[in-house]
C-alpha cells in the first residue's frame, strides 16, 4: 500500500500538461462563462427568475418539479455546475502547465473565485426577490469573469517573445479607448432591461423595475442607451480611420471591423425590437450580441498589443522586420 500509495504521488508531481492542451482549457473555460450569460439572460426573459423559489433546491428538491420557468431556472443553475468544473480545471492546471508562468495561475484562480462569488450573489438575489440593481450587478460580475477568462485563454496562445511589440502608441491607445464605450453602452443596456417588461419574475409574483422617472423611465433610458450605442460605433470607426491611416500596425483592424459590424448589428437589432414592443426572444439576442461585442473589444485590445517600451514619446515607429509578426 505504501509503494502504491507513493506511485501515485510520484505520478502526481510529475504530471504536467502542455501549452497546447492548456489553450484548450482555457477556450473552454472562456465558452462555458460565455454560455452562463446565454442561460441567465434566459432565464430572466422567460420571467423564470423565481421558477425555483428556494436555493440550491428547486421548490425543496433536488429535481425540479415539472414547470417549464422551474426547469429553465434549474437548468441554469446545472449549467453553472459545468462552469465550475471548467474554470477548476483551468485554475488548477495552470500550475501544471510546463513552461510554468505566474500570470496564467494568477487569471485561472480568479475564475474559480469569481463563480463563487456569483453563486453567493444569485441566491442573494432570489432570497431579495431579483432587484433590479442586484440583478445588474449578477450580469456585470459576469463580465468581469469573461474578462479574465479572454485574458487566460489570450496569454496562453503566446510564450514571451512570441509576439511582436506594437510600434504605433497612437493607435494602440485608440483601440484601448474603446473599452470605456463598450463598457457605458452595456451598462445603460443592463439598466434598460432592468426598466422593461422583462423583470424576470415567476407568474408575475413580483415585478421590480427601475422607476426613477415614473411611467418614462424606460424611455429616458432607451434614449440614453441609444445614444450610447451611436457614439460606440462613431468611436469604432474614428479608431479604424486611425489605424488605417497612420499605417503602422495592422494586426487590429480584423477584429475592429468585426466590432463595427457587431455594434450595427446591435443599433438594427435596438430600433426593431423598440418598434416590435420589446418581445423576449429578441431581446435575448439583443443580449446575445452584446456579449459578443464586449469579446471582440477585448479581442481588439488583445491583437493591438504592448507597447514597445520606449516608444510611448513617439508618434510611430516603423515595424522592425527582424522581430516576429506571429499574434
Amino acid at each position: 500500500m505504501a509503494r502504491a500509495d507513493s506511485g501515485l504521488l510520484s505520478r502526481v508531481r510529475n504530471f504536467s500538461i502542455s501549452p497546447e492542451r492548456y489553450q484548450a482549457v482555457t477556450l473552454i473555460a472562456l465558452a462555458a462563462l460565455v454560455t452562463i450569460v446565454f442561460t441567465g439572460a434566459a432565464v430572466r426573459l422567460t420571467a423564470s427568475g423565481l421558477g425555483c423559489p428556494d436555493w440550491p433546491k428547486c421548490y425543496d428538491q433536488y429535481v425540479a418539479p415539472a414547470q417549464i420557468n422551474a426547469w429553465i431556472e434549474y437548468g441554469n443553475r446545472l449549467v453553472t455546475g459545468v462552469v465550475s468544473i471548467a474554470v477548476i480545471a483551468a485554475a488548477l492546471l495552470a500550475f501544471f502547465r510546463r513552461p510554468y508562468r505566474w500570470h496564467l495561475a494568477f487569471f485561472g484562480i480568479l475564475l474559480p473565485l469569481g463563480v463563487i462569488g456569483q453563486a453567493v450573489l444569485g441566491a442573494y438575489v432570489v432570497y431579495k426577490h431579483l432587484p433590479p440593481e442586484l440583478v445588474i450587478f449578477h450580469f456585470i460580475l459576469s463580465m468581469i469573469l469573461i474578462d479574465a477568462a479572454f485574458a487566460l485563454f489570450w496569454c496562453s496562445r503566446f510564450e514571451p517573445g512570441d509576439r511582436r511589440y506594437s510600434t504605433d502608441w497612437v493607435s494602440t491607445w485608440a483601440v484601448r479607448a474603446l473599452i470605456p464605450f463598450g463598457q457605458l453602452t452595456v451598462l445603460l443596456g443592463t439598466i434598460t432591461t432592468g426598466s422593461g417588461p422583462h423583470p424576470g419574475d415567476h407568474d408575475k409574483e413580483l415585478v421590480h423595475r427601475f422607476d426613477f422617472k415614473g411611467h418614462d423611465t424606460l424611455e429616458w433610458i432607451v434614449q440614453r442607451h441609444a445614444a450610447a450605442a451611436v457614439l460606440f460605433a462613431v468611436a469604432a470607426l474614428v479608431v479604424i480611420f486611425i489605424v488605417r491611416r497612420r499605417g503602422g500596425d495592422s494586426r487590429p483592424l480584423k477584429p475592429l471591423v468585426v466590432t463595427f459590424g457587431l455594434i450595427c448589428l446591435q443599433i438594427a437589432i435596438g430600433v426593431t425590437q423598440w418598434l416590435l414592443h420589446l418581445p423576449a426572444a429578441m431581446v435575448w439576442v439583443h443580449v446575445v450580441i452584446a456579449t459578443l461585442l464586449w469579446l471582440a473589444v477585448l479581442w481588439s485590445v488583445a491583437t493591438a498589443g504592448q507597447i514597445t517600451p520606449g516608444t510611448k514619446g513617439a508618434l510611430r515607429r516603423k515595424p522592425d522586420p527582424a522581430v516576429p509578426a506571429s499574434g
